[in-house]
């Protein structure tokens, strides 16, 4: 009995966490995928490791050291692309691999301390502990708050950013603080997905909400519901057939995004067919 309490306990656990994150990474892809951010968000995702291993060295708190780093490499890729003398796609590889493989190498240096790498490279979803909760929560908390005084900001330079400059946008600002909401999911996302996989969990519903959706609100709430039928498939499937969390929400992900872009592309096939049948 003592057994099956426990086991509900980590269950209920891991829906409660990978909700949350669920929930404040569909509204925020929706602006990764509309600004074709994608790669920036994987870069800063790489180098969350680096903010692992720092956070180790240091003796400080993985989530903040996490932040950091993200913030920090921010910075540099803005003050990077001002020089102009590489092409954006260019910095994002050059920063995304190097990141990753010096955060890989300096957890190696981490002597009497043992990490389980494949944990936050993938995610470790079952084992979040009610602090993680506490992070997840206030993270994506404070990152929805901030998106909602962002939203028309970053809608307007979504649509034209030289125009929403003439009309009085802090674009700089603007684009630092949604780099600094990246950051935070990131950062709150480890556990449920991993380093590698956190921004397909904001780009992939986020996709999919866009062939549905047809207003940025509807496609934010949409993009948010995927993303909580992805962790809980994910979830349940995982239980099942025993197979690696974090991925096994990522493929539910991309399951859903397959079948509605297969419905809504087959969907005036079959209106024509049935109008032409009942006639």
């Amino acid at each position: 009995m003592i057994e099956s309490v426990n086991v509900d306990d980590f269950i209920i656990r891991a829906f409660i966490g990978g909700v949350l994150v669920a929930i404040v990474a569909g509204p925020l892809g929706t602006f990764v995928v509309w600004r074709r951010m994608a790669y920036f968000g994987d870069t800063l995702a790489h180098s969350a490791l680096l903010g692992v291993a720092l956070g180790f060295l240091l003796s400080l708190n993985l989530n903040l050291s996490v932040i950091a780093v993200c913030l920090g490499l921010a910075l540099l890729l803005v003050f990077l692309q001002h020089q102009q003398r590489l092409a954006s796609d260019t910095l994002l590889g050059i920063l995304a691999h190097s990141t990753l493989s010096l955060g890989m190498v300096a957890v190696a240096f981490l002597e009497g301390i043992r990490i389980d790498l494949m944990a936050y490279l993938f995610g470790d979803i079952l084992a979040i502990s009610y602090d993680d909760l506490g992070w997840i929560l206030g993270g994506g908390l404070l990152a929805l708050v901030i998106l909602g005084f962002l939203w028309r900001p970053l809608l307007a330079m979504t649509v034209h950013e030289d125009l929403a400059r003439v009309e009085g946008v802090p674009a700089t600002l603007v684009s630092m603080l949604f780099m600094l909401l990246i950051a935070v999911v990131i950062a709150v996302a480890m556990k449920v997905v991993g380093v590698l996989l956190i921004t397909s969990l904001m780009i992939i519903p986020a996709a999919t909400a866009r062939r549905l959706a047809s207003t940025p609100e509807q496609m934010a709430w949409f993009a948010a519901g995927f993303g909580c039928l992805a962790v809980v498939g994910g979830l349940g499937g995982s239980l099942r057939w025993d197979t690696p969390t974090g991925p096994s929400i990522v493929v539910m992900a991309a399951v859903l995004f397959g079948a509605i872009h297969l419905v809504w592309g087959l969907w005036p096939y079959a209106v024509r067919s049935a109008r032409r049948f009942f006639k």
